[in-house]
């Protein structure tokens, strides 16, 4: 086989190339390396690279396929799955269907794996190029006994994605520290935001930590640079219980979504960040109207949903700086007042205008843009539990 010319995954491309994921159904016995070789056509030390960076998955048995899959997956999907056919394989007796089809990684690419068995190979992983720009050792706030406390860098994924676990904070953060046994992620901040996250030494404290959070024991404190001011105050919202960015929030309490509460205590005028600034820290220009004043606002975060901040000050109309996602949506907004199905100026819709109001969302969604790929106008400034026993603050933020 004459395979393309392969450069590796290291270095890092300062860029991500197009997404692309395979969806493999092993038809004969074979070690996993050498089964994705001959069915993609790739060179041996690149599906290794990929295997190392965790960005091939394996189940038992194939997963449904999603509606946008081919005939021929789906076709495929049902002789793999009919029951004659699951009958016969000794590995999955004892299992479930569905368990036999929840996905793990492939560790290693002398990995056997048996006819039947369902492969997904993200060919072109996401890459975090900043990972390989930072000081690790100059990032660490405190090294205990049992865990570690990073000042996170903008750009970098905590503990890794889907397709890469490589380049993560938790694995540059053990190295940078020599240590033998890699850190654990106890939770999660985006990837393009800054600043306090703790990190376990070993399985037994990540699950301590879990539940200090589950026991609301863990305080965090956000420093939030807001493009309008912000009343001080508690701010509450409803959150759409759907695990899908953009994430959408309303100030009227909506059946089975999610509440969501944060203080803000304190919010001072400061200036725009200059283009020098903005273009150091690759932060995005997203169209406000208005860029001379900024407003950083010091906020008591009451309950933790993903992406809490970024949609509740964006549904006030005071998006973060530099968040590509929210601030789009907000300016159109501001533009013209009631586009949002769920803001102040909504139009109210009536059970018989349901196909109206599901337009409506799907329009809201269409102006939100892309999830940042660097810096926005967020740090995890402060994190404390055991009613302020360990407490532990970030350096300053990237716009001061």
């Amino acid at each position: 086989t004459s395979y393309p010319e392969y450069d590796r995954l290291l270095p890092c491309p300062a860029y991500n190339f197009p997404p692309r994921v395979e969806h493999l159904v092993v038809s004969e016995d074979a070690k996993v390396l050498d089964y994705i070789c001959k069915a993609l056509d790739l060179p041996p030390l690149f599906v290794t690279d990929l295997i190392q960076f965790g960005a091939v998955h394996y189940a038992l048995v194939c997963p449904q396929p999603p509606p946008t899959a081919t005939p021929e997956q789906i076709r495929v999907f049902k002789e793999v799955t009919a029951p004659s056919v699951l009958k016969k394989r000794g590995c999955i007796k004892g299992k479930t269907v569905r368990e036999a089809q929840k996905t793990f990684r492939i560790t290693r690419p002398d990995e056997f794996v048996e006819a039947g068995t369902y492969l997904r190979i993200h060919v072109h992983p996401k890459r975090f190029p900043r990972c390989y720009e930072i000081d690790w050792k100059s990032r660490i706030i405190a090294v205990a006994d049992s865990y570690v406390v990073l000042d996170k860098p903008a750009g970098t994924s905590v503990g890794g994605t889907t397709d890469n676990i490589e380049e993560s904070c938790a694995t540059f953060a053990t190295r940078a520290l020599g240590l033998t046994e890699p850190l654990k992620t106890t939770h999660q901040i985006d990837n393009c935001t800054e600043g306090c996250v703790v990190l376990a030494m070993t399985k037994e404290y990540c699950s301590i930590f879990h539940q200090k959070i589950r026991e609301k024991q863990v305080k965090k404190l956000y420093l939030a640079l807001a493009s309008s001011p912000l009343p001080t105050g508690v701010i509450t919202h409803y959150m759409r219980p759907i695990n899908k960015a953009p994430r959408l929030v309303s100030e009227e309490h909506v059946d089975r979504w999610q509440l969501c509460q944060l203080e803000v205590m304190e919010c001072k005028e400061v200036p725009w960040p200059s283009t020098l600034i903005e273009e150091r820290h690759c932060v995005e220009d997203c169209g406000w109207p208005t860029r001379d004043k900024a407003y950083e606002c010091r906020i008591n975060l009451l309950t933790g949903r993903t992406h809490q901040i970024r949609a509740q000050l964006a549904a006030c109309g005071a998006p973060l700086v530099g968040d590509a996602m929210y601030m789009p949506a907000a300016v159109a907004e501001l533009a013209s007042p009631g586009l949002n199905p769920f803001g102040k100026h909504r139009r109210h819709y009536t059970s018989n205008d349901e196909d109206d109001y599901q337009v409506a969302v799907e329009e809201w969604i269409a102006l939100h843009g892309k999830e940042p790929t660097s810096a926005i106008g967020l740090q995890a400034c402060q994190i404390s539990w055991d009613e302020g026993e360990y407490s532990y603050e970030a350096g300053s933020p990237w716009w001061r």
